[in-house]
């Protein structure tokens, strides 16, 4: 019997749903009318229906229909992104090229081509994420390369790693770390550049709660704890300000919206403060209904002024000068009659639109149909830009500078002639010429900044006027690599290193050939190889780029091979010993590996299933904290707690080595963890700390170091502590104290 195509197995147009399903269709369909212009309803209902029929049996890990997945990303993109009715439907059906016997050539014949280029760029995306032997770092670039033929793709990828982090907690924790960590280094920067920022914060604050659940829990209290207080002095800030707008005949909608979970854990870590010191939890927006325009913006800010003095350096113009992404708004911090600090964000709601759903609102906004965004292009235009560069020979060197580039503040600087350049925050003059054009970056000698001579390493501010002096020849400085940060200097950069590089190993081989033929000695590079590992080379061309500089006397290169070429074998063969050797490594690693066991969490007390561990001492992990844990290249375990910048970066680099670790219920051991204490500098202050440590709590100290400055001290005290609810006992025993005013846990 002759087998259906895929056009007569799904009969879209005769095939009745299920009541369940038609209230799915339904609720969708209702998002769609709510947030768009233009619905074709008969298509997203053949969609859906054609999603629904093609993923019957299929479950998620969560145990519910697979179909719940596709119909969710499409609510997101409809009511979060709202592009168009045609990335719904791509977003309706795009895993079935993939997963089911649905095709692309199906696809087109139902809905056209566009939906069909669309699916086929998330499916080759969705392909490369889920091949084990890819990196995220050469995910990230194929990632980027399907965007940029068509933005629906990276769009609707968005919303599915959204719902995916939504549902995470369904999976086994070694892989919701894993799969949180590549969403925090790849797609939240990649949203923030977008504009996205609603889906950038939800994605950073739904990896902040599955890598480190306990600190996400601590400032989702706390910000609940104030949500009643917060309230209250929004409206009380905004009563005078607010009947002042209503009497101008302004038309406006008022938002007190906190800071997300992590922006707010970010920057209690980075000040060191407890929650209660950090004073911009929160942001007073100021929404001007059409058609008021950016002029009403000024307007509204001089009457917010009117009313509360504003700090001059916390004063941000972005209707004048937009960032790269398009994001418009007026932002101001003033100080209230109480002392209290506000930051005030004045924007129209069109510049809302864009601020809370990026480029991708600017389709609302284009003129016609053949019309494009100036941002959108510009956007699309700097990827291209991005891609076309000369890549870095790590895949990993591409990821870390364009991730630089996507999270940068931005500074804006001009020519001589007066044209806008926007570059990354820490940018110097040798990133303004590489931004002008590769030629100038290639040839640049000096520079003037605002008229006067300045060094290229200089670090560029806003506003700065820059010119760059140029040579007749190359004037690349391989020193320059550690001062640049936008990825076109540095790919630049990093290409003249190695061609120099390559250069001197040239150098180096010509001289060990000169050198073999004047001994008359004649040698294999198979050979050559062996020997190189003799030295500790992984390769000849590092062994002839250290005779190249001197660093290796080929006198000594040449007694090695010919006591190799008299006797046919080496001392100690390195090359045996690095093969056996990583053997062993292998077997350890995979050992290790197999004796945690697929999805069991290896419990810290002693030497359990046989695996050998150690605490990371960059974090000083103690009982109570989220850690995790990784697995070195001698099968030992190494305990990190989750946030740990340090595991954060092997989270990226080696996420395939990390293992779920939890633990024990009863553990006998000491822990090693610092406290920073703040308060007045008093006479007695340090004894009276040490008393409460030692005498009330029979805590052991391994050091203080203590600051003080115009009657203020600072101390870090390291300590050893039988776990976390141990520290926070001695935290609070420590506020107590007379004249102290903080305690908080140090890093």
């Amino acid at each position: 019997m002759e087998k259906l195509t895929s056009i007569e197995k799904y009969n879209l147009e005769e095939y009745e749903l299920e009541t369940a399903q038609k209230q799915d269709l339904k609720q969708l369909l209702k998002v769609c009318l709510e947030n768009m212009d233009n619905v074709d309803e008969v298509s997203i209902t053949n969609a859906f229906k054609l999603c629904y029929m093609s993923h019957q049996g299929i479950k998620r890990a969560s145990g519910e229909p697979y179909y719940y997945h596709p119909v969710e990303v499409a609510k997101i993109v409809a009511n979060e992104i709202n592009i168009d009715d045609i990335s719904v439907i791509a977003a309706l059906l795009h895993d079935t090229v993939e997963d089911t016997d649905v095709t692309l050539e199906d696809i087109e014949y139902w809905f056209g081509k566009q939906v069909a280029v669309i699916i086929d760029g998330v499916t080759k995306i969705t392909g490369v994420f889920k091949s084990r032997d890819s990196k995220q770092a050469e995910t990230f670039m194929k990632l980027l390369l399907s965007m940029a033929e068509d933005i629906r793709v990276i769009l609707i990828k968005f919303a599915d790693r959204l719902h995916n982090m939504r549902t995470i907690q369904h999976l086994r924790r070694e892989k919701q770390i894993q799969i949180a960590s590549e969403t925090m280094e790849l797609y939240a920067p990649l949203a923030h550049r977008f504009g996205l920022f609603n889906i950038k914060n939800e994605l950073e604050d739904l990896c902040f709660k599955a890598i480190d659940p306990t600190s996400f829990k601590f400032v989702a209290r706390k910000l609940r704890e104030k949500k009643e207080a917060r309230e209250e002095f929004i409206d009380e800030f905004m009563m005078p300000v607010g009947r002042q707008l209503r009497q101008q005949h302004f038309n406006f909608e008022i938002k007190g919206r906190p800071k997300h979970i992590y922006s707010i854990y970010r920057k209690m870590q980075r000040q060191q403060k407890p929650f209660e010191e950090i004073y911009d939890l929160f942001a007073i927006r100021i929404i001007l209904e059409d058609p008021h325009t950016k002029e009403d913006c000024w307007r509204v800010y001089s009457i917010i002024t009117d009313w509360y003095t504003p700090i001059p350096e916390r004063f941000r113009d972005f209707i004048s000068v937009p960032k790269t992404n398009g994001y418009q708004s007026l932002h101001t911090t003033v100080i209230t009659n109480r002392g209290k600090k506000v930051e005030v964000q004045i924007r129209t709601r069109r510049m809302d639109d864009i601020a809370e759903k990026g480029l991708a609102a600017h389709w609302k906004y284009k003129e016609g149909e053949q019309a494009g965004s100036a941002s959108l292009d510009r956007f699309v235009n700097w990827v291209r830009d991005v891609l076309d560069n000369p890549r870095p020979d790590s895949s990993t060197d591409f990821v870390k500078d364009f991730q630089l580039n996507l999270y940068q503040d931005e500074i804006y600087v001009f020519t001589p002639t007066g044209e806008l350049k926007t570059l990354p925050k820490y940018a110097t003059p040798i990133d303004f010429a590489f931004e002008i054009h590769s030629e100038i970056g290639e040839r640049a000698m000096a520079a003037k900044v605002n008229g006067k001579m300045a060094p290229l390493r200089e670090k560029l501010k806003n506003g700065d006027q820059v010119e760059i002096i140029t040579g007749n020849k190359i004037n690349l400085n391989p020193d320059w690599i550690d001062d640049v940060v936008t990825h076109k200097a540095k790919s630049r950069i990093r290409q003249f290193i190695k061609q120099k590089q390559r250069k001197i190993s040239e150098e180096g081989r010509e001289i060990w050939i000169k050198r073999a033929e004047r001994g008359k000695v004649e040698i294999s590079d198979q050979e050559l190889t062996k020997i190189a590992k003799r030295f500790k080379y992984e390769t000849t061309q590092g062994m002839y780029y250290d005779i190249g500089i001197g660093a290796l006397d080929p006198n000594v290169l040449f007694k090695e091979v010919k006591k190799y070429k008299s006797t046919g074998r080496l001392e100690d063969d390195p090359s045996e010993t690095t093969s056996k050797t990583e053997e062993q490594i292998q077997e350890s690693y995979f050992n290790a590996a197999r004796s945690i066991g697929d999805g069991n969490a290896l419990i810290l007390n002693g030497e359990v299933t046989n695996v050998k561990y150690s605490y990371a001492n960059c974090c000083n992990p103690i009982p109570g904290d989220n850690v995790i844990g990784f697995i070195s290249r001698n099968g030992d375990i190494k305990i990190h707690r989750s946030m740990c910048n340090n595991a954060q970066h092997l989270l990226k680099t080696e996420s395939d080595r990390i293992v779920d670790v939890q633990w024990a219920k009863n553990i006998d051991n000491k822990f090693l963890g610092a406290v920073k204490v703040i308060g007045e500098d008093r006479v007695g202050m340090i004894n009276d700390l040490t008393d409460v440590l030692s005498k009330s709590l029979s805590t052991n100290m391994k050091s203080i170091n203590v600051s003080s400055d115009e009657g203020m001290f600072e101390g870090i005290i390291t300590l050893y502590v039988d776990g976390i609810s141990h520290l926070n006992k001695i935290m609070k025993r420590l506020e107590k104290v007379a004249g102290v005013k903080n305690v908080l846990r140090y890093e």
